[in-house]
């Protein structure tokens, strides 16, 4: 039976999700409002850099409660920071319960973090509550095609490049975005969560 995620606490080794609130706003506006975070096309791209925390929470607010949004939370005193540093967001939205599908997407952190761990023990947790508890039979990830970073990413968790959606996503800029479509299958799931495991450990 599939039903939609409930909005729990997903909690690993390397990092906590929790579900996003009006108290968080401020330590996620500190960790990931910076240019190099938008550059790749995160939240509508460059243009969509809230100039403030104040302006980052009227927008994002709203667009959370459609969405099952997570701040993304360290777990241990660490060289990335200290327990309950806030590292970055992300989201399991477009929930379709009747034909068991949801995108995992909305996905930023501070620069201090690409490269390390967060990022797949991040989608560990997800993916783990999309595939296990919820009883989803697929899972998107999407990126602009501009976004090289982001699709090789994608790629390394072993999702599917299914193709690119032309003039897909308007920007804030008022440009359109062409997207690259990835998805997992739910009997993919398991050799994706080895890799995400073995990375992890690593």
């Amino acid at each position: 039976m599939t039903t939609a995620p409930d909005g729990r606490s997903l909690i690993g080794d390397v990092v906590r999700l929790d579900r996003l609130q009006d108290a968080d706003i401020e330590e996620l506006y500190a960790a990931i409002a910076r240019p190099e975070v938008y550059a790749g096309g995160f939240g509508g791209g460059p243009a969509a850099l809230p100039a403030s925390a104040e302006a980052m929470r009227t927008a994002w607010i709203p667009a959370a409660a459609k969405r099952f949004a997570y701040v993304v939370r360290l777990v241990s005193d660490g060289p990335l920071g200290a327990a309950g540093t806030v590292v970055g967001t992300s989201s399991l939205a477009d929930v379709d319960v009747l034909n068991e599908r949801a995108h995992l997407g909305f996905t930023g952190y501070t620069p201090a973090v690409w490269g390390t761990a967060v990022n797949p023990a991040t989608k560990l947790l997800l993916l783990t509550h999309a595939f296990e508890v919820c009883g989803f039979g697929r899972i998107k990830i999407q990126t602009g095609t501009k976004n090289t970073r982001s699709q090789a990413a994608i790629a390394k968790l072993g999702a599917t490049r299914e193709g690119v959606l032309r003039r897909h996503l308007r920007q804030a800029d008022g440009s359109f975005r062409d997207t690259v479509a990835f998805s997992i299958l739910a009997d993919e799931w398991p050799g994706v969560r080895k890799r995400l495991e073995d990375r992890i450990s690593r």
